[in-house]
């Protein structure tokens, strides 16, 4: 499983060069664009050497990469871009090849999910909400989106999930009831245009249409973890108190100029405790 750059053909190993230049197939998600890219670093393969293994054909073509590794064939499966078997085809392979009794090797390299987590500050330190959740692409249905949404709205740790240009004002607009929560979005990673930015769930529309080329290229989009105000006693205790008696908003009001304790943090916090309570 070999790794290949997101953008920047520069972002190559020198163990992914060698592996494409011994391997007998290059299984991969297109030819076309695996045989450009192969000829980007002069690796020479026929047309016969490539075989197309993508989400339409992965059962029946696992099976081919199966036989040809009994036939004692070296193959190296890449997707269009990054690691692959994460969000993209490639995780049907290697349950065929490991039921069949053979080895499936990483070919660690680019990743468009930990290039953007490592400069967007998103991940927690904390021993009880720390990590990350990786989500991938959210449901294409509005009602089904909202849905799943509303879920990761109480998820402590950052989500990371992935979107498609023609799709990233839809989820900018869903994201909005997130309100401050912040949100990193990162696009065309590694190439020119590269941009990354961090703005409240309910700027990032307005943000988008600020200028046409923001919406354009592949997007990984963070949700910042969902601040949860210190347990220093008194401010919790506070919140509590307030929140058996008075709606959500005034409580949260109150508590933060009794305690001075961040309002936005002890909204979060309590729309995690009254989420929690309704799960």
């Amino acid at each position: 499983m070999v790794a290949t750059p997101i953008g920047n053909l520069a972002d190559i190993t020198l163990r992914a060069l060698h592996v494409l230049q011994m391997a007998d197939t290059v299984a991969c998600e297109d030819t076309r664009h695996t045989q450009s890219l192969l000829r980007a670093y002069g690796v020479d393969k026929n047309t016969s050497q490539l075989l197309a293994v993508h989400q339409h054909n992965e059962v029946e073509a696992a099976q081919n990469v199966v036989q040809r590794l009994q036939q004692g064939q070296r193959v190296a499966y890449v997707s269009d871009a990054g690691t692959p078997g994460v969000s993209d085809p490639g995780a049907r392979l290697v349950a065929a090849v490991q039921a069949a009794g053979l080895r499936a090797l990483p070919l660690p390299g680019a990743s468009s999910i930990t290039t953007a987590l490592s400069v967007a500050g998103a991940v927690a330190h904390s021993a009880e909400h720390g990590g990350f959740v990786f989500v991938g692409f959210l449901p294409v249905k509005n009602a089904e989106r909202a849905s799943t949404i509303a879920q990761l709205a109480s998820e402590p740790r950052c989500v990371v999930l992935l979107e498609a240009p023609h799709r990233i004002g839809e989820l900018a607009q869903a994201l909005a009831v997130l309100g401050e929560r912040p949100v990193t979005l990162a696009r065309e990673l590694t190439k020119q245009f590269e941009e990354v930015v961090t703005q409240p769930a309910q700027a990032l529309t307005a943000w988008l249409e600020g200028a046409p080329q923001r919406s354009r290229g592949e997007f990984v989009v963070l949700l910042h973890p969902v601040p949860v105000a210190a347990d220093d006693g008194e401010s919790l205790r506070v919140l509590r108190l307030l929140l058996a008696e008075l709606p959500l908003k005034t409580a949260v009001r109150l508590a933060a100029e009794i305690t001075g304790t961040s309002r936005n943090v002890l909204y979060d916090t309590a729309l995690t405790w009254k989420k929690s309570e309704e799960g």
